[in-house]
């Protein structure tokens, strides 16, 4: 309960109330984001067979192709951050979703593989922007006590989206080609975007950092708890490090949080070698050790579908040493990639390998990001969390390339996936240091500022 005419911290607020209806709908809309980063980010993947066979191209010249988001992905993510801490979440958030509807759309459209490739890259500029200010929006309406548990919910959009996508695939391509499926991916984001403008809310925690009017805070509170209009003053306290007046890239580079800040990016980098060489090329390395095309396709769209495991480690986070929870993800990640690539002859069992590995994988994954929002705090949060994801996806180019320079140097299945192990591992030590380095979690003693709505 609030005391009428005192000032309250934001974060007690929402400690204290239930989660609302309009916490709900935040965390609706953006898990819906995030699903829709999955689906349109993995549908190039799905759909390479068909652009082998229709277009009659190489695997290595597909390469370009389904870097080509990847590349837009990093930019987006770096430019999404800056802006999303100095215009709003909500602003930023929503154009983005509305710019990767739009080049998706396009990009069904397209004639040779150029330009598909341009227009991927756009694609991927919106859906880099989207993901960290969707994690971002989501962290900063939850409790403290849930808010690995929710963000970790969240972000299982992403990989249950590239799931979906394997799925859709393998029922749409041969019904209406593999044009069909980029369609799909340009209207439905174009009809979540005119939604998120009329009902997302702005982060509370950005509008106090920026001084905003109380009664504009009040108003997006009262729908928590009537109790917000008894509040005289909002304040932001924060816990973690002091960084100073620095805002944005300034806290991220600050020295209370550069080597957490690298140990992040190495981890998430590593993360998306893995997850990107194998979701762009499972389906072809499949169907070269004699899988039917379909069959690739179904077995490897149960890769990402394993990340829903991500509930439950938020669920530890919460309770137990983040860091060391998310290491132990990526060293099992490591085991059991190198077991896809002695599955190859019985489909039973690959079928059984590739799902586990892809839980593991995608549950140490997706629980990064809510591991890099709890690291910063609010002025430097969505620059945090979205330079993490920019710079981890020149790990998801590294991956596609990878795959298809181990083919060019003829190497087999099993050797392919005891490379593409390898990255699991370091990983595991990137967070093993950010755990040494950080042992409180946040870079050194707790520190509480004061910020206020007025």
């Amino acid at each position: 309960m609030a005391i009428p005419g005192q000032d309250m911290d934001v974060q007690t607020f929402f400690n204290r109330n239930r989660f609302s209806g309009m916490q709900w709908l935040t965390f609706a809309l953006c898990f819906l984001v995030v699903l829709l980063d999955g689906f349109d980010t993995a549908a190039i993947g799905y759909i390479a067979p068909s652009l082998i066979k229709e277009w009659g191209v190489t695997k290595p010249a597909l390469a370009p192709v389904l870097s080509a988001a990847l590349f837009g992905l990093a930019a987006g993510a770096l430019l999404a951050g800056p802006l999303a801490d100095r215009l709003g979440r909500k602003r930023v958030l929503t154009g983005s979703v509305l710019l990767f509807g739009v080049a998706c759309l396009a990009s069904a459209f397209s004639r040779d593989l150029t330009e598909l490739s341009v227009l991927r890259f756009i694609t991927g500029v919106g859906l880099g922007a989207a993901m960290p200010t969707a994690v971002t929006l989501t962290s900063e309406y939850c409790p403290e006590q849930r808010r690995s548990l929710l963000t970790n919910a969240m972000f299982c959009g992403f990989p249950l989206g590239a799931a979906f996508g394997g799925f859709l695939a393998s029922w749409m391509i041969p019904h209406w080609g593999w044009r069909s499926v980029l369609e799909l991916g340009g209207y439905v984001p174009l009809a979540l975007g005119v939604l998120m403008l009329v009902l997302l809310p702005e982060s509370v925690r950005y509008l106090i950092s920026r001084n905003a009017p109380v009664e504009r805070v009040q108003a997006i509170l009262r729908r928590v708890s009537a109790s917000a209009d008894q509040v005289r003053r909002f304040v932001l306290s924060e816990t973690r490090p002091d960084a100073g007046a620095r805002q944005g890239l300034g806290v991220v580079f600050s020295p209370e949080y550069r080597v957490g800040t690298l140990m992040l990016w190495v981890g998430y980098f590593m993360g998306l070698v893995v997850f990107y060489a194998l979701i762009n090329w499972m389906p072809v390395l499949f169907a070269e050790v004699g899988l039917a095309p379909q069959h690739a396709t179904l077995i490897s769209a149960l890769f990402p579908l394993g990340g829903v495991g991500a509930v439950f480690f938020g669920w530890l986070m919460d309770r137990f040493n983040a860091n060391r929870i998310i290491a132990l993800g990526y060293a099992l990640t490591a085991v059991s990639i190198y077991a896809i690539g002695q599955a190859a002859g019985n489909v039973g069992t690959l079928v059984v390998v590739v799902f586990v590995a892809g839980t593991i994988m995608n549950t140490a994954q997706s629980s990064m990001p809510a591991l890099a929002a709890a690291f910063y705090p609010t002025s430097g949060r969505a620059t945090g969390v979205a330079w993490m994801l920019g710079v981890g996806r020149l790990g998801g180019i590294a991956g596609s390339f990878l795959v298809a320079q181990l083919s060019a140097l003829h190497l087999g299945f099993s050797q392919i996936f005891a490379v593409v192990a390898v990255p699991g591992l370091i990983a595991m030590a990137a967070l093993l240091i950010k755990q040494a380095s950080h042992p409180d979690g946040g870079g050194g003693p707790s520190v509480r500022g004061g910020v206020s709505a007025h």
